[in-house]
């Protein structure tokens, strides 16, 4: 009931400002704070939330399925339920383990093409605007950067 409602609210919201460009469906992480006795939301119910989030939210441009949060082979799956990003490469990422997150703490551009790829759909550079940036680089090998990747494209 709680998210439904949030989603509500932020589908308002973004009919009203238009100022949203994603949306990205975290779970609370009740490790390592005073409601601790919650219990984790599982990988079926971060899917469902990621599908719910695109079906309501469908004017939002993107929902990013945060791979730090969700672990890379659910974003990838994720990437089937509604979500077009994965996030990016990531130097090292503290806040989401602090909360209990165990998923690795970076991955390279290679593996988030790999997962991208893997899940069907072509990896697209961009930028914070979701401007393609450097697309030719993914048909070949990758290297390592910083920067964010999309999946574009439909599921094969």
């Amino acid at each position: 009931k709680h998210r439904i409602d949030h989603l509500c609210q932020l589908r308002a919201l973004q009919d009203e400002t238009g100022g949203f460009q994603t949306c990205i469906p975290l779970a609370f992480h009740p490790e390592n704070t005073k409601l601790s006795h919650i219990q984790k939301p599982s990988g079926v119910m971060d899917l469902k939330t990621m599908a719910v989030a695109r079906l309501m939210l469908d004017n939002f441009p993107h929902v990013k399925a945060y791979w730090v949060m969700l672990g890379i082979k659910t974003a990838q799956v994720a990437l089937s339920y509604g979500a077009d990003d994965i996030h990016g490469t990531i130097i090292e990422e503290h806040i989401f383990h602090m909360a209990g997150a165990t998923s690795p703490q970076l991955q390279t551009e290679r593996d988030l093409v790999k997962a991208i790829r893997e899940a069907g759909r072509d990896p697209v550079q961009r930028n914070t605007f979701y401007e393609a940036v450097n697309t030719a680089k993914h048909r070949g090998e990758a290297e390592v950067t910083s920067r964010a990747l999309e999946a574009t494209g439909n599921p094969s």
